[in-house]
């Protein structure tokens, strides 16, 4: 989640006209030759005696690894009050998710040769600083031993805000919250129409990118009968804020509609006096009037807009770019492999127009089953019409994608192109198995159903 780094200028200008949000979302049309690719991707510190998670302070803590990066890779603190709470370096930023999960937030990068070398460079920082510790990190969509008791709250004034509103909207918002990692994958688009149909294609397609994906088994010790508990948790959190979207399909569909959207969803907070006010249960609409309780006659700044629709949480979400928000965490060549598996797919005209005709006849409801049942029965899951499963589809769409990397001709050092991203999950659609099948597997004949054993295969 993001994480600001200053508190709102009090001059900055109000707005009060909706028409300055559309701007602000237009602003993201770029010419194909600035598009870049921003990888996002969450993971569970724990501290290896005992297999607990990390608190904030302490020997072995979330602050102890946040300040290695600082003493040892010169990364720059984030402050609230007296906690670091994230960090920056190079236009990429490291921050903290409510429960303790770091998430490393990308540079805009060119190809996914950068995006891999970025992610092994970090990794491999993760590592220095915490074998010293006696820390390591996990790479799964769900928590797989913790109970959300044992889990830390970390010291950042919009969780409690959330935590509190949470309890009023869904049955599962806490465990999203403190027990799930994702990773995705940010991407440009030109105009309004080039966004629309990424849109689109993309948030039709969030089922197969949670199959092909599906990493999160285990909680609480013990299986949980879904293949992606995570993609699960999402569609009982908060239905105000979440899921498939269907208006983003209704011919017309742009910027202003999605405008129009945003500002109807219920807020959580505004930055004011150098901390967070709660605002949550009322809309945007009723701050744009005046008539935030917390902060009566006040009107927002852009940047309480780009906060806003940071805490909107659908499987693709629109800010100056697209966001794909429908996969779980998982290890370095899967996380290497979602930028790669989306880029072919959107950012060559010919793929994204064969991927569009997959997808463009189905119905909301066709869509939303897709997003129910793909958590538990992963590439199994049967498409609209009996039309084959994910993994038929799957083995269609990869090569699509397969096809949108070859032809961007983005090579490495070494001349590759970028489609070896895509192997790992070539093996899925060919064998029908996810990560997490495989997880399963060796839970159920190796492992002797002892869930701690992932501490060790699953570890960075």
């Amino acid at each position: 989640m993001t994480t600001p780094t200053a508190d709102i200028d009090e001059n900055a200008p109000r707005i009060q006209d909706k028409s300055e949000f559309v701007t602000y979302l237009e602003s993201g049309n770029k010419p194909e030759s600035e598009w870049r690719i921003g990888t996002e991707h969450e993971k569970f510190g724990f501290i290896k005696d005992g297999l607990k998670p990390l608190p904030y302070d302490g020997e072995a803590s979330v602050r102890a690894v946040l300040e290695g990066f600082v003493s040892e890779f010169g990364w720059a603190p984030i402050h609230e009050g007296e906690h670091v709470i994230g960090l920056q370096k190079d236009g990429a930023s490291i921050s903290l998710e409510p429960g303790g999960q770091f998430e490393l937030s990308g540079a805009p990068l060119e190809h996914i040769h950068e995006t891999c070398s970025e992610v092994g460079r970090h990794l491999s920082e993760v590592k220095q600083i915490s074998d010293k510790l006696g820390v390591a990190f996990l790479g799964l969509g769900f928590s797989p031993l913790w109970s959300l008791e044992e889990t830390p709250l970390m010291p950042k004034g919009r969780y409690k805000i959330m935590r509190d509103y949470m309890r009023k909207v869904g049955r599962l918002g806490h465990q999203m919250m403190f027990r799930s990692c994702t990773v995705q994958t940010n991407l440009d688009f030109s105009s309004e129409a080039d966004m629309v149909k990424k849109f689109k294609t993309s948030l039709a397609l969030q089922p197969l990118g949670t199959a092909l994906f599906a990493n999160s088994p285990f909680a609480e010790g013990r299986t949980n009968g879904f293949l992606s508990y995570r993609s699960h948790v999402w569609t009982d959190t908060d239905p105000d804020r979440t899921g498939m979207l269907p208006f983003v399909f209704d011919d017309g569909f742009g910027f202003e509609q999605y405008v129009d959207y945003a500002l109807d969803v219920p807020m959580y907070f505004i930055r004011r006096d150098g901390g967070y006010l709660d605002c949550s249960g009322m809309s945007f609409r009723d701050f744009m009037d005046g008539k935030l309780p917390a902060r009566p006659r006040d009107l927002p700044t852009l940047e309480d807009f780009k906060d806003h629709i940071s805490t909107i949480f659908p499987e693709v979400r629109l800010k100056t770019f697209l966001e794909m928000r429908g996969s779980d965490s998982g290890p370095w060549d899967q996380i290497c492999a979602l930028p790669a598996f989306w880029v072919g797919l959107l950012y060559d005209s010919h793929s994204l127009d064969g991927a569009w005709d997959l997808v463009k006849n189905w119905t909301a409801e066709e869509r939303e089953a897709l997003r129910l049942a793909a958590p538990v029965l992963g590439m199994r899951t049967p498409l609209p019409g009996g039309k084959g499963t994910l993994q038929t589809l799957a083995q269609e769409v990869l090569k699509m994608s397969r096809y949108g990397l070859k032809a961007r001709g983005m090579l490495s050092t070494s001349g590759d192109d970028e489609t070896g991203f895509l192997s790992e999950l070539d093996q899925i659609a060919e064998t029908g198995h996810s990560p997490a099948d495989l997880l399963l597997r060796r839970y159920h004949e190796v492992w002797n159903g002892d869930v701690t054993q992932v501490f060790e295969e699953c570890a960075f």
